[in-house]
């Protein structure tokens, strides 16, 4: 054998060292930074138990799978023969066997070793299997089939799985190790006289065929369990049928026989030393597989049970329908049908009367009116909005109002210049500021009906952070917030890497602080982040985001603190790695702080009988095509079931993560609660916090998931089950091209509306559903996100023979109207024209009412949409669909056949507290008092109501919102001067 220099191994030595630090190096450095910021969170612990059942597992694993390698290799090479037979001089193995002996040791252990290291590092990622098992919770209801707890397919099943994949590996490369070492020391020898196999080499093998047999045999015994998630008959429902019952699963146990006397006659192989019957054994083996658990199942299904299948199939679509309900929460405890909706006429006075629905009609979209915020409240240029903005619901003046709501955020894409530097992105540029919420029913009225620049703004009842200290703002804002800076964001999160330095030792304020009109600096005060007061962490950081000045800058001092992973999705995700999260968030002022809601589910990648659902289909629609800014898609998973067990929020401003228990009844949630003690909160907690409770919202994931499995799994008979003849489709977005044309499901829409039950305001979640492959109306589904009855859903089903409008076959008259193809083409020149949402209402008992705002933006720099027009459309069912078209709701409803009372709209917040851009009806201009004798006094007060009113009309037409709240002001002390020089006054 060749040697080495000594300077030839100091090189290689170095060489590997240094290779081993590059690779194992970074992994270290993320680990110790992750020990930082799980303390900085408050959830050591999840680390800590992640980490030490890796750790755990993985040594086991090693341990176990290299001693089984190392006995293969250890008792084929004991068992050598003591002269091994030369196949001449020019016997290749003769110089591997030398090498071996001069290295016995090294080659002994170091192969056994290494694919245990690998098998250690497989099984450690199967953390959450060991987890689940060792803590798993009864569901408290037993499958059909076998009698067991679900709990037991759920979390035991899947251990039990993952043990025999181990071991059916392990076994294999023990059988080749083995083989191979009998090969090289001449236990096993391919040609020449003689003996071919040692008996110490046929008896190892044998045994260890053997126990390959053994472990299949018990494979096939819990094969019978995952006949239950069967896909065999999934083109027309989950899990097993007629065939799996009837011929697979006797075929699981007969297979599982043959598996055991095949097993013993190897075992016998030990014995007789004749290894005939060990192979007819295996042919017997192969064939019984193929002819037992392929040929009689293959011939039952085409000749039995295909030509009398609704009959067959029966009992087993009956158990698909009640899994799958059970599984996704659709069921009979969650979901209230009501048959025959609209089978009768629509009463008029009670579509009229129905205010609550009428009052809060939405007509401000989330998904286009972000570049209105931006233009109306950015301010600044490094401050932005989501493309996608949110809807949340908030009780002004004793009145339930849905409101589009979103934060003002540090957007990094906007930086430009001398702001992209270090210093400036990471620790001027630190947080965002304000809370903007406009009322959604509600837009400025504009001065001129064909002016698009005159009105069609959203009316913002939080808008300003300046005022937050002041007394009299507190206690006049519609919307309270204590704290309006955000820390903690979606669009902050964009900057790559994203993290800001914070925090300042001699007292001097060095954050740039947008709550302030010249811009003032400030410092941040709460506890959060990880301390950057010593070199080691700030080395670490450094190898972390790759950035010296972490070492370099004097910046950086010892009380700066480091705050990072500020995505509230992320934070969520990364305290609860167990969660699978909504993939919105949305911001809600909670007791006077800006908090960030996040919708946690528990999943199972399986359930018996239950549909497997992809995550990422079932929730994509036409939200997709413009996803925004912060846009995401959900983890592309199939699962067979979900709940919405938890409910986290994240501070805006600290960044705390609190998680709370939602779903008692969950033993998902229950299981996890187990292993991660302390860190859910109990439901009794949530309880306690009505404020959070307020603005909970049914989250928009598990309802397109319900919604698409409603269409198909909302039917009671398996025979109508099996016929599909009353399945429902969801709808493209007709006013989408790209969507319809794509056939983008139409998304689901929140907003305020009469409850189906007690007709009480309450924020829904809504969604229309067609007849399968037909335009026309099938159900409307809604579920509420009110408290004293959160979650409940409805369904309303019209009749088979009762034909209404579905999406399309509304949208298309109420866009092709003379007058809606009249104004789009006056606009064309000088504007777009975008549609908004389509909403479908319920109105009164019987009557449904199609609502589209229309909004045009100005062909010209800087400009963004506006309100233009409000479309309606109105189908009672006794009389022909009636279109309105108007600048006003109530104008549009008139116009499409509803006479409403007097719509409620929410009363703008007062100059001392937040001002908002001129209401949408202006308060009425008074006729100036027309003076009559000498009365100085008289004669000043006039004169001084007229001068308000002429300043009120000017600012009102200027648009500016100080001189507008300034000339408010006047007008109020000057009717209060002309009052007290009145007789009687």
């Amino acid at each position: 054998m060749p040697t080495l220099s000594r300077k030839s191994k100091i090189a290689i030595g170095f060489g590997v060292g240094l290779l081993v630090l590059l690779l194992v190096g970074p992994r270290l450095v993320s680990i110790a930074t992750d020990v930082l910021w799980f303390r900085d969170v408050g959830y050591s612990s999840v680390f800590s138990t992640i980490a030490w059942t890796r750790i755990i597992l993985f040594l086991i694993t090693t341990l176990v799978v290299g001693l089984i390698i190392f006995g293969a290799v250890a008792m084929a090479y004991r068992s050598r023969p003591v002269f091994v037979p030369s196949s001449g001089p020019n016997d290749p193995l003769a110089r591997y066997r030398t090498v071996i002996m001069g290295k016995l040791r090294w080659f002994g252990i170091a192969p056994a070793l290494l694919i245990g290291v690998i098998a250690g590092l497989v099984a450690q990622g199967s953390w959450a299997t060991v987890q689940m098992f060792l803590h798993g919770t009864d569901f408290g209801y037993k499958d059909p089939q076998f009698g067991m707890d679900m709990g037991f397919f759920a979390f035991d099943v899947p251990f039990y799985r993952f043990v025999l994949n181990l071991l059916f590996v392990v076994v294999v490369i023990a059988f080749l190790a083995n083989l191979v070492t009998h090969y090289v020391f001449g236990g096993l020898r391919l040609g020449g006289g003689g003996n071919s196999l040692t008996t110490a080499a046929r008896v190892q093998m044998a045994a260890l065929a053997g126990t390959f047999l053994l472990l299949k045999a018990v494979a096939y015994w819990f094969d019978r369990y995952s006949l239950l998630s069967s896909d065999r008959k999934q083109d027309i429902f989950p899990g097993a049928g007629y065939t799996d019952i009837n011929a697979v699963l006797p075929s699981k146990l007969i297979l599982m026989s043959i598996a055991i006397i095949c097993a013993v006659a190897f075992f016998a192989g030990v014995v007789l030393r004749d290894l005939r019957v060990p192979a007819v054994a295996t042919v017997l083996m192969v064939f019984s597989a193929l002819v037992i658990g392929v040929g009689w199942p293959l011939a039952m299904e085409q000749f039995s049970v295909k030509p009398n299948a609704a009959q067959k199939e029966a009992e087993y679509i009956q158990r698909s329908i009640a899994a799958t309900r059970q599984a996704y929460g659709i069921g009979g405890d969650k979901v209230t049908y009501q048959r025959d909706w609209t089978a009768k006429p629509a009463t008029q006075d009670t579509v009229n009367a129905d205010t609550v629905t009428l009052d809060n009609i939405r007509i401000l979209d989330p998904n286009v009116v972000s570049p209105t915020f931006r233009q109306q409240q950015q301010r600044r240029n490094f401050y932005g909005f989501p493309a996608q903005l949110a809807v949340d619901r908030y009780r002004v003046d004793g009145q339930l109002r849905d409101y589009v709501v979103s934060v003002r955020e540090l957007d990094p894409s906007q930086y430009s210049g001398n702001q992209t530097n270090w210093l400036n992105k990471h620790l001027v540029f630190t947080h965002g500021d304000g809370f903007v919420a406009a009322p959604a029913n509600r837009v400025r009225e504009s001065g001129d009906d064909n002016d698009i620049d005159s009105g069609g703004d959203p009316v913002y009842f939080v808008t300003d952070t300046t005022n937050v200290g002041n007394a009299e703002h507190q206690r006049t804002a519609p919307i309270k917030v204590n704290q309006p800076r955000i820390y903690f964001g979606e669009l902050i999160a964009k900057v790559d890497p994203d993290y800001a330095i914070v925090g300042s030792e001699n007292g001097q304020p060095r954050e740039f602080d947008g709550g302030s009109d010249d811009g003032a600096r400030y410092t941040y005060t709460a506890d959060s982040g990880v301390s950057l007061g010593n070199w080691f962490t700030r080395a670490l950081y450094s190898v972390k985001f790759t950035e010296r000045n972490f070492l370099l800058s004097s910046e950086i001092n010892s009380a700066s603190r480091l705050l990072y992973n500020r995505d509230p999705r992320d934070r969520v995700k990364k305290v609860a790695p167990w969660l699978t999260v909504d993939s919105k968030a949305y911001p809600a002022v909670i007791d006077g702080q800006i908090k960030w809601i996040v919708d946690g589910y528990t999943t199972l990648d399986s359930f018996p009988y239950s549909q497997p659902t992809s995550l990422a289909t079932a929730t994509a629609d036409a939200q997709d095509l413009n996803p925004g800014q912060t846009g995401r898609s959900q983890v592309n998973k199939t699962v067979g079931y979900v709940r919405n067990s938890v409910k986290a929020t994240v501070d805006a401003y600290t960044g705390k993560v609190t998680l709370y228990q939602f779903d008692t009844q969950d033993p998902v949630l229950k299981t996890w609660m187990k292993v991660f003690p302390g860190t859910v909160k109990s439901r009794a907690d949530f309880d306690a916090n009505p404020a959070l409770r307020e603005h909970v919202r049914y989250p928009e994931d598990l309802f397109k998931i319900q919604r698409a499995l409603l269409t198909q799994y909302h039917v009671d008979s398996p025979q109508t089950f099996f016929q599909g003849n009353d399945k429902w489709s969801v709808p493209p977005d007709p006013t989408n091209d790209d969507a319809a044309t794509r056939g983008l499901d139409q998304p689901p829409y929140y907003f305020v509306a009469a409850d189906p039950q007690n007709k009480n305001p309450s924020f829904q979640l809504t969604s229309v559903l067609n007849r399968l492959n037909r335009p026309i109306l099938g159900a409307y589904v809604t579920v509420s996100s009110n408290p004293e009855n959160y979650g409940q859903m409805t369904v309303r089903e019209l009749p088979g023979n009762n034909q209404r409008s579905g999406p399309i076959q509304a949208f298309n008259p109420m866009k092709t109207d003379g007058r809606v193809a009249q104004a789009q083409r006056d606009l064309q020149a000088n504007a777009t024209v975008t549609f908004g949402n389509l909403l479908t209402l319920p109105v009164g008992d019987n009557g449904i009412l199609y609502v589209v705002p229309m909004y045009a933006q100005a062909r010209a720099d800087e400009a963004y949409p506006r309100l233009f027009r409000v479309i309606t459309r109105y189908e009672a069912g006794d009389r022909p669909a009636r279109i309105g078209f108007a600048t006003t709701t109530a104008e549009a409803l008139r116009g499409a056949g509803i006479t409403p009372g007097t719509l409620g709209v929410p009363t703008p917040p007062t100059p001392d507290g937040q001002t908002p851009n001129p209401t949408p009806n202006p308060t009425p201009t008074p006729a100036t008092p027309q003076p009559s004798g000498t009365n100085p006094a008289r004669d000043a007060a006039v004169q001084a109501l007229d001068t308000a009113l002429k300043n009120l009309a000017q600012a009102q037409s200027s648009g500016d919102v100080e001189a507008y709240g300034k000339a408010l002001t006047e007008l109020k002390k000057a009717v209060t001067q002309y009052e007290a020089v009145q007789p009687g006054g």
